[in-house]
């Protein structure tokens, strides 16, 4: 099948956020985690505005060439500080910064002639083929007959096989006649210094730069706004992405959940962070398969993931319904909290994954760690080694040892919310306070964890009180 009818016809494929890098800065006396990307990772990222895949595999990209990549040695920057420095493309002068767009996105070497449709069709100003003598893709540049309207490029990957000369038929007679589509909905979404009508309609005057957050915002609902099957539901410290049925009411349960969760999270494990700059992204779909290509085969198993490099929270809906999904998801999202309270230095896996289980039920309170005397005396007996120990090591091993720490981590969690307050003197009430200072000092889990419990009759007065509290249940 060559290209459908109609480009909605094909599977839409995830647009990736850029990869982030966290730096803990202070600013004004605040403490605050700042996003850094690498520049052209950023650059591609908005310029992508759709990509595709047919019953058969082949690929199909469409790119808005409105803003001038960035070179190389530009480096790491924050989403402010690129935006303040990105330069519009003009659609009619700057010829030569459109070709450096293009030759960013294609996956040939831009040839050194560009050849025209075979047939007229309307409403472009201008388009142009781009393949040269290379036939394993089509792909052509074109400006849409709109004022204002930035060039676009089209790449559309074929297969071995694929008779060229028909590929171009199809491209000119299903997609370029049917631009609009695409274009249209992509020049309603359009905004701030991404609209070439920024600079061009108010010379010397720049429009005001959003915050962090909300450029992220942006990004996040920009990822979507070509694929008509998707939703953006938002409140100000969350945007959730999805493309669920629309008789199904997950997202509506999950954006009334989401920010109770995250103020639980935040009673538990208060941060230093100011996270007025943090937006919690959720994109949830229908279809395994496109989760799978979100998240990567290696994470196929997973029905929910947190993804802190390119911070989002991803997930998809089983057929089995949302009753699973949503234990897993409260999960996820204590991960996602706490990689932001912590400014994404990696935090232990004996605080992390044991609050993301105790979060997973909604009835917490009520869980009981089952066993015999002499089971509980044993558990006590690793919590020294379950504390030191660093991802690597809490993930080894067979399932049955792997289940055996993480329900020791989460019998941990749960101690320090219903049974260490009421130890007499309250010895523990300051070891996540003092976690959190020495993690933002050090950096290191291990030495964090030395030091919140600030010395070893403390830290063995903690595994006494613990295995006092669970014997008594």
């Amino acid at each position: 099948m060559l290209l459908a009818a109609s480009l909605f016809f094909l599977h839409p494929l995830p647009l990736e956020m850029p990869k982030a890098q966290a730096y803990l800065v202070k600013e004004e006396g605040r403490m605050m985690l700042e996003d850094r990307y690498d520049t052209l990772d950023l650059w591609t990222s908005q310029a992508v505005v759709g990509r595709w895949e047919d019953d058969d595999g082949r690929q199909f990209m469409v790119s808005r060439l409105s803003v001038l990549p960035p070179k190389f040695a530009e480096g790491m920057k924050t989403r402010r500080e690129y935006r303040k420095g990105a330069v519009c493309i003009d659609r009619k002068r700057d010829l030569g910064a459109r070709d450096e767009a293009i030759a960013r996105l294609l996956p040939f070497d831009l040839p050194e002639e560009f050849s025209v449709p075979r047939q007229e069709i309307r409403n472009f100003k201008e388009i142009l083929y781009l393949h040269g003598t290379n036939e394993t893709a089509v792909a052509a540049a074109f400006l849409p007959d709109r004022p204002l309207a930035p060039w676009y490029l089209a790449v559309w990957e074929l297969l071995p096989g694929d008779d060229f000369s028909v590929a171009i038929d199809a491209f000119e007679n299903s997609f370029l006649a049917r631009w609009d589509e695409v274009v249209r909905r992509d020049l309603r979404s359009e905004i701030g210094l991404n609209d070439p009508r920024a600079e061009r309609d108010s010379p010397g005057r720049r429009p005001e730069i959003p915050s962090e957050r909300e450029l992220l915002r942006e990004d996040a609902r920009n990822s979507i706004t070509n694929y008509l099957q998707w939703r953006a539901t938002d409140s100000s410290e969350f945007v959730v992405l999805d493309d669920l049925p629309r008789e199904v009411k997950f997202v509506e349960a999950l954006t009334n959940e989401l920010p109770v969760l995250r103020a639980k999270y935040a009673a538990a494990l208060p941060t230093a962070i100011d996270g007025s700059n943090v937006l919690a992204i959720a994109r949830i779909f229908r279809d395994r398969d496109e989760y799978i290509e979100a998240v990567g085969e290696e994470l196929g198993w997973s029905a929910a993931c947190w993804c802190p490099l390119r911070r989002e929270l991803v997930a998809y809906y089983p057929e089995r319904g949302s009753r699973d999904l949503m234990k897993t998801i409260r999960h996820e999202a204590f991960h996602q909290y706490l990689s932001y309270a912590a400014s994404m230095i990696p935090v232990s896996p004996w605080l992390n994954e044991g609050y993301a289980e105790y979060f997973e039920d909604e009835n917490s309170a009520d869980w009981r760690l089952d066993g015999t005397i002499a089971d509980i005396e044993a558990m006590a007996a690793s919590i020294p080694a379950l504390m030191e120990m660093d991802y690597a090591q809490f993930y080894a091993g067979t399932d049955s040892e792997r289940a055996g720490k993480y329900r020791l981590a989460r019998s941990i969690a749960h101690f320090f919310e219903h049974g260490a307050g009421e130890v007499r003197f309250d010895p523990f009430k300051n070891v996540k306070k003092l976690y959190f200072e020495a993690l933002f000092k050090t950096h290191d889990m291990r030495q964090a964890t030395e030091n919140a419990f600030e010395n070893q009759e403390k830290a063995r007065l903690f595994v006494s009180e613990w295995k006092k509290y669970w014997l008594s249940r």
